[in-house]
């Protein structure tokens, strides 16, 4: 829009203080004419001002901008009247265009249903606030400023697909927000001369919307999601940006949402704290010194979360753990825009589980450090908070954190919050799988799912004994599991399998015997690993299999394990034809466990195809290519930079199929020649 659409106008916006009326006064400053005044008002006078502030020394406010502030509360009629009379103060002759934009609202309680409303104070309160309130300062703008020749009037609403659309337990959000566009619908018809729009930024501000989904009472589970329509393999049902999210310290063992081994290496500085990306020649924040962002464009994007974090950290000198650092974004967020900052949004950050009364001793001394660090990092004016809220914002951090993955989604490289995912509750077996895309979550469907059925996702790998599984969610989430799988131990038998050939088994001490060993070779093997002995990785893993042939099957854990190290480290040494053995056992005996479309199946399918690639088995390597692409497909999209790696590799090794069936000598002459003008990556880091 240019400013010749706006002329010189007297804008006034409320709810300008945060959030999408925040945004509303930036980009109105940029597109109306020098001498046009913005009208600010807020209930917020700290914001308020300093958003007058920002504007008023920008470029446009140097060329003649005007904006002033008024602090008002809109469900009085004093708040409405002082609206009206600094608008009139700020007129002048030269203004050509009067434009309200009834941005204010809130969103009321969406925790409780219709017929929980029994008192009518509080529903007035509310409809005064979100009905009223728009109703009585749209009426006393347009006395205020009738019509007059040379000056156009545009009124504008802020509405959402809440005020066509039912949305359960938000009874109060949805009629303020169908009342208001009606009311302005009506205003339409009446004054032909003036310009209505009623506005729903959704499509701008939130990152796909829940149609596909809505809350409900799960029972003993609490709050959950089920879907509202049939839903086929490969949907997504929501995507959803990150509430607040910061970037690990360095690699480590965390739980949040699924599990995640590494050790070593400082993230900070090699990941965009921004966009996530990892790579390497990052940009450093001049002032904290902590931040690192891949260009001017992320750390532009990246200041408003950072910039109190920038301070605090100079504070202090240096920067918190992760916990720490997520904590304070996510309490600084909610000053800012409160606890929800969409209208998708089902439920307000602080109203999640935190489980802080179900901790061990040992993990509330932990929680008393956290809160102990965060008080000499936390920064915010006069605002404070009690040591129990700040407790339950890290519950609520543990419990319901989310790891970020970097662009491959090879590496988990920082933890964010994601309040519409939080209330997807747990399945062993679930319907749906989790991935980051592009900056946002995308919560997509693993195979069809009937109208009512409730979405769910797996919190832990599903390759552990039900047992086992039980035990980490009870310790890291708090509940035990009763999923099908878990209550009659489905494919437990496959997980700890002995070896059956021509009907003849070994015996049960045999097997014992075996699988004590087994456990004893895996920590040798991983202790190797972290030393980075691959040689001696490699040693261990065949002495290991060795002693597991013919006593443990190919589904048996401790024997999958085994080839999956094995098979990374035998291709990062570049030893591909045993590498490529290594992964067939590993994937046909992860096709008998994992489901067909399975996430991490697909991923373990991509690696073993290209090391048979690598190895020069191009048939073999191809058809698992195309195998895990159909995978990604449902689990991560088409547009899915691992998607669109694989088919770039699908499409390179059906080009070498063609040619190694026309003339396989001619095949393998031009590949060993390639190979040795450039040397062979490996398909995955042994790190």
């Amino acid at each position: 829009m240019s400013s010749a659409d706006l002329g010189r106008a007297l804008s006034i916006i409320t709810g300008a203080s945060r959030g999408f009326g925040r945004a509303i006064a930036r980009h109105m400053s940029r597109v109306v004419k020098p001498g046009s005044v913005l009208v600010l008002v807020a209930r917020s006078g700290d914001e308020l001002r300093a958003l007058q502030t920002e504007l008023s020394e920008c470029e446009e406010g140097r060329a003649g901008l005007v904006v002033e502030c008024v602090l008002a509360d809109l469900s009085r009629m004093e708040g409405v009247e002082s609206v009206v009379r600094a608008s009139k103060k700020a007129f002048s002759e030269e203004i050509n265009h009067i434009i309200l934009v009834n941005n204010a609202a809130s969103l009321g309680d969406v925790s409780r249903y219709t017929k929980s409303f029994t008192d009518m104070a509080e529903v007035d309160s509310y409809l005064s606030l979100n009905v009223s309130s728009s109703l009585c300062l749209t009426a006393s703008v347009l006395q205020a400023f009738p019509q007059r020749p040379g000056v156009r009037r545009t009124v504008i609403n802020i509405t959402s697909l809440c005020a066509l659309q039912p949305f359960r337990s938000w009874v109060l959000y949805c009629t303020g927000k169908a009342a208001r566009e009606m009311m302005f619908r009506v205003l339409a018809e009446e004054e032909p001369d003036l310009r209505v729009l009623n506005y729903s930024p959704a499509s701008t501000m939130t990152v796909g919307n829940m149609e596909s989904a809505e809350l409900f009472d799960a029972g003993k589970k609490g709050r959950g999601l089920r879907a509202t329509k049939e839903l086929k393999a490969g949907e997504v049902i929501f995507a959803e940006h990150g509430f607040s999210a910061v970037v690990f310290d360095s690699k480590k063992v965390f739980y949040i949402r699924q599990k995640h081994m590494f050790c070593g290496s400082f993230l900070a500085t090699q990941v965009c704290h921004s966009c996530f990306r990892h790579q390497a020649n990052l940009h450093r924040c001049a002032q904290c010194k902590f931040a690192h962002y891949c260009d001017r464009t992320c750390q532009t994007a990246c200041w408003d979360e950072h910039k109190q974090e920038c301070g605090a950290i100079k504070k202090i000198g240096n920067a918190p753990s992760e916990s720490v650092r997520l904590a304070a974004r996510v309490l600084w967020r909610i000053h800012k825009d409160t606890g929800i900052v969409s209208d998708t949004q089902l439920v307000s950050v602080d109203q999640l589980e935190d489980h802080v009364a179900d901790l061990p001793e040992e993990d509330l001394k932990q929680l008393d450090i956290d809160v102990h660090n965060f008080l000499e990092y936390w920064s915010y004016g006069s605002k404070k908070h009690s040591t129990n809220y700040i407790s339950h914002i890290f519950g609520i951090i543990k419990c319901n954190g989310f790891t970020l993955s970097d662009q491959r989604g090879l590496q988990a490289v920082g933890v964010g919050l994601f309040p519409n995912l939080c209330l997807v509750n747990h399945d062993c077996w679930p319907n749906c799988t989790v991935i980051l895309n592009h900056g946002k979550i995308e919560l997509r469907a693993m195979g069809k799912i009937q109208e009512g059925e409730e979405l769910t996702v797996s919190y832990v790998d599903f390759l552990n004994l039900s047992s086992n599984r039980q035990k980490k969610l009870k310790e890291h989430f708090h509940f035990e599991c009763t999923c099908e799988h878990c209550s009659q131990h489905i494919k437990d038998n496959l997980m700890m399998a002995p070896a059956e050939s021509e009907g003849n088994k070994p015996s049960a001490d045999k097997v014992k015997e075996v699988t004590a060993l087994s456990k004893e070779f895996l920590e040798k093997i991983e202790k190797t690993r972290i030393e980075k002995d691959y040689h001696k990785v490699v040693k261990l893993c065949r002495e290991c299999l060795e002693k597991q042939e013919n006593v443990l099957a190919d589904t048996h854990l401790y024997k999958l394990r085994v080839l999956s190290v094995g098979s990374e480290v035998l291709s990062y040494l570049q030893f591909f034809s045993e590498a490529a053995e290594y992964a067939r056992r590993m994937v046909e005996g992860y096709m008998k466990l994992y489901h067909p479309n399975n996430a991490q199946l697909g991923m373990a399918i991509m690696r073993a195809g290209v090391t048979h690639w690598h190895a020069g088995q191009i048939e073999v390597g191809h058809g698992m290519i195309c195998r895990a692409y159909g995978i990604l497909m449902v689990t991560h999209g088409p547009n899915h930079p691992i998607t669109r790696d694989l088919e770039s590799m699908r499409i390179q090794t059906e080009m070498e199929l063609k040619m190694f069936k026309q003339n396989e000598h001619v095949y393998h002459t031009m590949r060993d020649a390639a190979l040795k003008t450039q040397p062979m990556t490996s398909s995955s880091s042994a790190h």
